[in-house]
């Protein structure tokens, strides 16, 4: 049984980036670039209208003739005198030795010239070029994320493939002939299984939004088959039970019946102590408790910073934060302890119903509160440090 730090260490050492696609700008949402990207052209490339209004030559005058339109998309070589202005639009090209753009509702207008009731300084209202950003200026640098703004903006130069990692391909196995699919009759001796959706929600929290989810009776030789057909198609497996010392645990044999090497077995923690992580070739395999707090505890300290690296996340682990503890705590258990939390802006405080089975708390918890092994306790008031998971 090794540390929770021992841990983290093997996990990050032996998850690493995956290789890289080249693929479509509208089609790169939640993908990390690979790549530093620069900007093919300047932003706006040419000297643009913030208004609609009237572009003129900035002077002690207020009167004005209007001698022309310039509306988005238009491009004109027109060539103002100081007492004339030019009627313009948002966005559109300002002419080239008009400096200020007025905006309308500060006009007095007539047909042919116009009374600027309310002088904007010199130079208002007018983009100019580069001002968003500039040709070969950094765009984006690699291990970006790409958002909705991302793409829009990646658009708006240009831009219509990148190079990103690809997302890895995840499996979930279920064990467990106690297990019945929610939404059929529940027999006598039954529970629903709840692990595989909980764990292809957390997925998705990480942009991970297609999994595969494979179920198998409690033995080693259906365990055994159903790996063997996995572990070679998916980059990342998660196996949810059967990974404790019962009679019936049977997912570290037919693991290592595989050919999985063993990275380690069982953390001094709680919960989740009971958890396999090892690796075949490129695919990683984690198998969680199947008591389901332990389960969805072990995905965000472990799971999730390994495919956040996988996906080619700069910072790949849960945010820390610091609150004040509202009641003490005691660790008799000489374990790391992973305590589901309410924090606000200041405090923090322990839930009730802290045992490995129990979601009920884990659904209103927004943080992990950490007992290092080495704390035997913790009093009120006290600093204590938190992982926020929602």
């Amino acid at each position: 049984m090794i540390k929770v730090s021992e841990a983290l260490a093997i996990v990050a050492a032996n998850s690493s980036n995956m290789p890289v696609q080249r693929i479509p700008v509208r089609k790169a949402l939640g993908y990390i670039l690979a790549e530093t990207l620069y900007s093919p052209i300047d932003m706006p490339p040419f000297r643009q209208s913030a208004m609609d209004g009237y572009a003129f030559i900035h002077s002690e005058k207020h009167q004005y003739d209007v001698i022309s339109t310039s509306q988005a998309g238009d491009h004109s070589n027109i060539k103002l005198n100081e007492n004339e202005a030019v009627r313009i639009f948002t966005g559109a090209f300002v002419p080239k030795n008009a400096d200020t753009v007025v905006m309308q509702e500060h006009v007095l207008a007539n047909k042919d010239s116009i009374l600027i009731a309310a002088m904007p300084p010199q130079f208002s209202n007018v983009r100019n070029i580069g001002e968003q950003i500039a040709k070969e200026e950094v765009v984006f640098e690699a291990n970006t994320l790409i958002t909705p703004a991302a793409i829009g903006f990646l658009a708006c130069l240009g831009i219509t493939e990148i190079t990103v990692y690809k997302k890895p391909k995840v499996a979930i196995l279920v064990t467990g002939n106690e297990l019945v699919k929610p939404g059929k009759k529940l027999p006598k001796g039954k529970i629903y299984e709840s692990n595989s959706v909980m764990l292809e929600a957390a997925l998705q929290t990480i942009g991970i939004n297609k999994t595969k989810v494979y179920k198998v009776k409690d033995n080693l030789k259906a365990t055994k088959k159903a790996l063997k057909g996995i572990l070679d198609k998916y980059d990342v497996v998660l196996i949810s039970g059967g990974i404790s010392v019962g009679d019936y645990d049977f997912v570290k044999d037919a693991l290592l019946a595989n050919g999985v090497e063993e990275l380690f077995y069982k953390i001094n923690q709680k919960p989740g102590k009971p958890m396999f992580f090892g690796s075949k070739k490129d695919t990683l395999v984690f198998a969680l408790p199947g008591n389901p707090a332990s389960s969805l505890t072990n995905f965000y300290i472990y799971v999730y910073p390994a495919i956040k690296n996988r996906m080619g996340f700069a910072d790949i682990h849960l945010p820390k934060l610091v609150r004040k503890l509202n009641e003490p705590i005691t660790n008799t258990t000489g374990k790391t302890l992973f305590l589901k939390a309410l924090y606000d802006e200041t405090n923090v405080t322990i839930l009730d119903g802290q045992a490995s089975s129990m979601l009920n708390t884990f659904a209103i918890a927004n943080s992990l509160l950490i007992v290092p092994d080495d704390v035997e306790g913790l009093k009120k008031g006290q600093l204590v440090t938190l992982l926020p998971i929602n």
